[in-house]
């Protein structure tokens, strides 16, 4: 009873999550257009950083009680599942092309700062405010390249879809406050409640973190490719993993540094130096005549993916 408890809890706390992203989104969103602000800068920050909204609140949540490999396995194994699995999805529905830049810069860049957060852990294994300062600088030069490449038009920036209505201020801030608190409650929920089933079934955290809450905390990314690769839009479908990941490691894990001490055990070594070999595996099934990931190239990633899993379940 206990265990089917816990199940409801973790999938209360998933649609917490994502609801309350989607709304603060939403809500933040359509006040920074009310005022005024370019919706290039809101695609670059607010949109951007509500994704990686659940991300965050859970690493932030987890690190706090003390269940610090829940947030690290959370951020690599939601890289991990973003690549493989979202991307090996929607592969496999309409093949996928990358724009030059992404695979020129943003890319390698991915590859890089995933290097440098394995370095950073694994010298002292725990993550701190100097480590924490250190993915921040990275942060703020990432978000300053994609402003200069969107103004040169070569990045394309998530945008809010205009309904063609005007709420109210008040509505609007509702749905802020409301969307926050469901993050806030939401990652509580989350992390009690994966916690409370690793215990059950005697599964690490570091399990728990990896697999079930990177599936988790990554369904607002599943959903929205997915959706865009059946209506046939996701050609900018690559881009946007490769920018959450960069998000995810970046904001997720340098706030959480800032906040208290990440502790990233030894054990991480493998799935870090996973995390990398994926990354550098969707480049090169991307490195073709078309820039395009291709069926071939999904059918690799859920089968790498599926050998991944049975390493982290034996």
């Amino acid at each position: 009873m206990e265990v089917v408890v816990q199940i409801l809890l973790l999938a209360l706390g998933f649609f917490m999550l994502v609801k309350g992203a989607d709304w603060f989104v939403e809500g933040a969103a359509k006040i920074a257009d009310r005022l005024g602000i370019p919706q290039l800068v809101i695609g670059l920050t607010i949109v951007a950083m509500g994704t990686s909204a659940p991300e965050t609140a859970v690493s932030i949540s987890a690190a706090l009680k003390g269940s610090a490999e829940i947030a690290v396995g959370n951020v690599l194994g939601s890289n991990i599942l973003n690549i493989l699995i979202i991307l090996g999805i929607t592969s496999l529905i309409i093949p996928l092309s990358v724009q030059k830049s992404t695979i020129k810069y943003e890319m390698p860049f991915m590859i890089l700062i995933m290097i440098i957060f394995a370095v950073l852990g694994l010298s002292d294994n725990v993550v701190g405010v100097v480590d924490g300062l250190i993915l921040w600088a990275l942060f703020i030069i990432y978000l300053v390249y994609l402003f200069f490449m969107a103004k040169k038009g070569q990045a394309t920036v998530e945008e809010v879809e205009d309904d063609g209505e005007k709420d109210s201020i008040f509505k609007m801030l509702v749905l802020i406050v409301v969307g926050a608190v469901l993050i806030v409650l939401g990652s509580n929920v989350s992390v009690d409640a994966a916690t409370a089933l690793a215990k059950i079934f005697g599964m690490s955290e570091r399990l728990i973190g990896l697999t079930i809450v990177a599936l988790g905390t990554s369904l607002p990314e599943l959903v929205t490719s997915v959706t865009a690769g059946v209506k046939g839009k996701a050609d900018i479908a690559i881009g946007n993993i490769v920018g959450s990941n960069i998000f995810n490691i970046l904001f997720v894990i340098g706030t959480s540094a800032l906040i208290t001490p990440v502790v990233y055990q030894a054990s991480f070594f493998v799935d870090s130096i996973v995390c990398v070999a994926v990354a550098a595996l969707l480049l090169v099934c991307v490195l073709n005549k078309d820039n395009k990931l291709k069926r071939w190239g999904g059918i690799i990633m859920l089968v790498s993916y599926a050998a991944y899993f049975v390493y982290l379940i034996q």
